[in-house]
């Protein structure tokens, strides 16, 4: 394997073609982040928006770079940016999203600063206390004066995208009517909100609350309910993607495509933007209230992509903690701390002091609540507390009330706010937990790795950026022109004991410690193609859950039946339903063949079950002749689904889990993870599979829930699969007047109907047992061409804007909805200027009069 860039050894599966640049992975004429700052700023606002464009600037490719510095639109709306240097296109790139996303924007801020109830309401409050809690706006700050320190580039450069933001928002304010609605007016970003909204976006990305399912379903079925249940849910975030090398492509190079599926939000998550400046010219999807492009970017030269690799990195510790003896006690910061002082029980056997402070949530339309906010040694408390009753606290070594301090199960405390709707009045059955997550520790979320992608030339360059990322843990592909590719893991797991991994783990025991990061290991490319579809795969060792297998093994099995690909080509295999997991149930199905009811029944094993009714007979024999696709338009897939629900709610009311039906009552912000029928929902497969479980006969189950079904008669071509399976999107303030016929909120169902479901490629999640809308889904579709990045598509769930009622608010929407992507539009002589410097909408749309009519009212 070649030396890349001077850099010794290419690690893991890099391969690369000639070369480019010099070492350490420079940019056009040598440019580089050298730690100071890229252009001179000695004030908080620039003299223009975009800085002075020099004429003789050119942009790596060789092609003049243009004068004329500004925001373009494309047909879509999507913005365009061009400045004179890094930090001017920092304010640009802050300055449009406020623009065009201010609301967005201000929710986001809020919900990183905890404060979001006091304009959203009490829905909001459960997500204000674990914000609280949690420490996220601290982490952040934390964070950011790092940052300074340790890369002072990046750091300005962060700073020139929050005096954009500032820049745009009174202007982007004005055109969101959500604004007026609530009687909210935008606030002032701080230089840490950039790290704040990362923070907030991914803190429950890794899916730690599913260590609390786990502590029940071990304490209530026993170890190896832990495997049984071992699967991605509706919570987790994942995504599809591959890379197919040149040696399978028509143009001789690599095409990488795949989608993120997260929460369905409106606005989006993925903002499409293009940010060009001397150094760089790149294409990408960004997060709304970061800088530049982290996830999905194509630099003309190099291109990368990311899925979740399903990692396992922060930890929660049962605490144990006592009021002090004497007054005071904590750290002695200047942020609330008094009223009294807590310890906790250290590994070593000693109290020691912790921070405690209160804090109070303002709430819209309810009283003010307040909340407590603990930070041990370990980490922050996230659920219950200290016991105000007890002279020496919840949970010491003397406690009578459960042998491991927790309180037991029948402690009445309620440590959070016995009047809130959170978790008023229940008891809290695990006692304090605390949790620890790597940027709390280190203080770094991963900035650094920021600047160097936009300025990457080669895989080598993004390899080398990617060392330096933090979380959220994912599987990154890259390919390059050169023909070079890249399979890899990035982000920082720590080293510690299994059961730190698995389970809640006692903090006063030894053995629990973090003890390093562990290295991040590189994937394969098997006959010039690597698929991640969050399944078992390079960060099989960082991990407890994963997707089953079926997506990863779906799109291979597509790629494979034919030779030669092309990236036009690329958004059939988006779009696949086909539901590998419906084998299971369709097993059981076709092994109702026995007696008829009323007979004895078979026992639950290889032998035939009892027979069905005749309904249920033909009902049976459809669904076993049904192709196993989740199309919108198939009365099939609309009974599958209606008997998979049957059966997971029949499998949640068996006495076997009736122990799990109703777990303690954690903050709400969890409760996803700990749905008994939620949880069944989405490891059925496993479930019917087993070889035996606790006892259950799930033969006689399959034949009484397909009975039901037929009865009902949801089996009998009434209805379709797209009329049950509808969009959901999450809204912090739903609409009035939807202006495309959408749902207004889980209540009124009646978004647009989808194909596919969790298990297809098209992964459109179901809550099988709950319910058949779908809140999570494709977040974006991209597919990045290294031939001819102008033959690159992309596509979002609704529209560049995020001001309702404006002509790109949802302009893509039915694109997504029928599987179509956009190209990707470099040329700037195809693209319209906006009027002047000052970001207003582009001439090539009715988005700027519509903002006008809303402006004048």
């Amino acid at each position: 394997m070649r030396d890349v860039g001077g850099q010794g050894p290419a690690r893991g599966n890099i391969s690369s073609q000639g070369s480019h640049g010099s070492p350490g992975g420079r940019g056009p004429g040598g440019t580089r982040g050298t730690g100071e700052p890229s252009a001179p700023h000695g004030t908080d606002e620039p003299s223009a928006p975009y800085g002075t464009c020099e004429p003789s600037g050119t942009y790596g490719t060789g092609e003049p770079y243009r004068t004329n510095c500004g925001t373009y639109r494309d047909d879509w709306g999507i913005p365009h940016l061009r400045a004179a240097d890094v930090r001017a296109l920092a304010h640009a790139q802050g300055r449009v999203t406020a623009l065009d996303r201010a609301w967005q924007l201000e929710v986001e801020r809020h919900r990183v600063q905890g404060t979001s109830a006091a304009f959203l309401g009490a829905g909001s409050l459960g997500w204000d206390r674990f914000a609280r809690r949690a420490r996220l706006a601290d982490t952040a700050r934390r964070c950011f004066d790092r940052l300074e320190g340790t890369d002072p580039e990046t750091a300005d450069w962060v700073r020139a995208y929050v005096e954009g933001v500032n820049d745009g928002l009174a202007e982007g304010g004005r055109r969101a009517p959500e604004f007026e609605r609530v009687g909210l007016a935008p606030g002032r970003w701080e230089v840490w909100h950039p790290l704040g909204v990362w923070l907030a976006t991914h803190i429950l990305f890794a899916g730690f609350p599913a260590k609390l399912w786990r502590e029940e379903a071990v304490r209530h079925l026993g170890a190896d309910a832990v495997g049984l249940f071992a699967t991605d849910g509706p919570a987790t975030s994942g995504s599809n993607g591959w890379l197919v090398d040149g040696s399978r492509t028509a143009t001789g190079l690599a095409v990488i495509a795949g989608d993120p599926h997260r929460f369905i939000e409106e606005p989006g998550v993925y903002q499409q933007i293009h940010l060009a400046c001397p150094e760089f010219d790149v294409v990408g999807l960004a997060v709304p209230g970061m800088p530049g492009i982290a996830h999905f970017g194509h630099t003309g030269e190099v291109a990368w992509a990311i899925t979740n690799a399903m990692a396992d990195y922060q930890d929660l510790y049962r605490e144990r903690l006592r009021h002090a003896d004497g007054d005071g006690g904590g750290d002695g910061d200047a942020d609330g701390q008094g009223e009294g002082g807590v310890e906790a029980l250290d590994p070593d056997g000693v109290w020691r002091p912790v921070h405690r402070h209160v804090e109070v949530i303002e709430v819209a339309g309810g009283e003010p609540v307040e909340v407590e906010v603990i930070e041990t040694a370990r980490g922050p408390v996230v659920v219950g507390g200290l016991d105000p009753r007890a002279p020496d606290g919840s949970g010491g070594p003397d406690d009578p009330r459960a042998p491991d301090g927790s309180g037991g199960p029948d402690d009445p405390r309620a440590p959070d706010d016995p009047g809130t709707p959170d978790d008023a009045g229940a008891p809290d059955a695990v006692g304090p937990l605390s949790l620890r997550y790597p940027p709390r520790v280190t203080g770094d979320l991963g900035l650094s790795a920021l600047l160097p992608l936009l300025r990457a030339r080669e895989v080598a360059d993004v390899d080398r950026a990617f060392d330096a990322w933090a979380e959220p843990v994912n599987v990154v592909q890259a390919a390059d022109t050169r023909g070079g590719v890249l399979h890899r893991v990035a982000g920082r797991v720590p080293v510690r004991s299994r059961e730190n991994r698995t389970r809640v783990v006692a903090a006063w025991e030894p053995g629990h410690e973090w003890r390093g990061w562990h290295e991040t290991p590189y994937g394969t490319f098997e006959d010039g193609v690597a698929v991640m579809a969050n399944q078992r795969g390079p960060a099989t060792p960082l991990g407890v859950e994963f997707a089953p297998p079926h997506r990863a093994d779906r799109i291979r099995a597509m790629l494979d039946e034919r030779r030669v690909w092309s990236a036009a080509e690329m958004p059939a295999l988006h779009m696949d339903t086909h539901l590998s997991s419906a084998g299971p149930l369709l097993d059981r199905l076709a092994a109702l063949v026995g007696p008829a009811p009323g007979s004895p029944a078979g026992e639950d094993g290889p032998g035939p079950a009892a027979g069905p009714t005749p309904a249920a007979a033909a009902l049976r024999d459809r669904l076993l002749r049904w192709d196993r696709r989740m199309e919108a338009d198939s009365v099939d897939a609309a009974a599958y689904a209606a008997l998979r629900g049957a059966v997971v709610r029949r499998l949640a009311a068996e006495p076997a889990f009736a122990a799990l039906a109703v777990p303690p009552t954690y903050p709400e912000v969890f409760r996803p993870w700990l749905s008994l029928t939620v949880r069944i929902g989405f490891a059925l497969e496993h479930l019917l599979r087993a070889e035996e479980l606790y006892g259950i006969d799930r033969a006689e189950l399959v034949r009484q829930a397909l009975e039901e079904v037929a009865g009902a008669g949801e089996g009998a071509g009434a209805g379709r699969w797209g009329d049950s399976h509808r969009l959901v999107p999450w809204r912090a303030l739903p609409d009035e007047d939807p202006d495309d016929g959408q749902d207004q909120g889980p209540d009124v169902p009646d978004g647009p109907g989808l194909a596919g479901d969790h298990d297809c490629v098209l992964c459109t999640s179901a809550v099988p047992g709950i319910t058949d809308l779908s809140a999570r889904g494709p977040a974006a579709r991209y597919v990045w061409d290294l031939a001819r990045r102008e033959d690159s598509l992309w596509v979002v769930p609704f529209g560049a804007s995020g001001v309702s009622g404006s002509a790109h608010h949802r302009d893509q929407l039915p694109l997504w909805l029928r599987g179509e992507l956009v190209p990707v539009v470099t040329d700037w002589d195809r693209l319209t200027r906006e009027d002047g410097d000052d970001s207003a909408p582009g001439e090539n749309s009715d988005e700027r009069n519509g903002e006008e009519k809303r402006d004048e009212r």
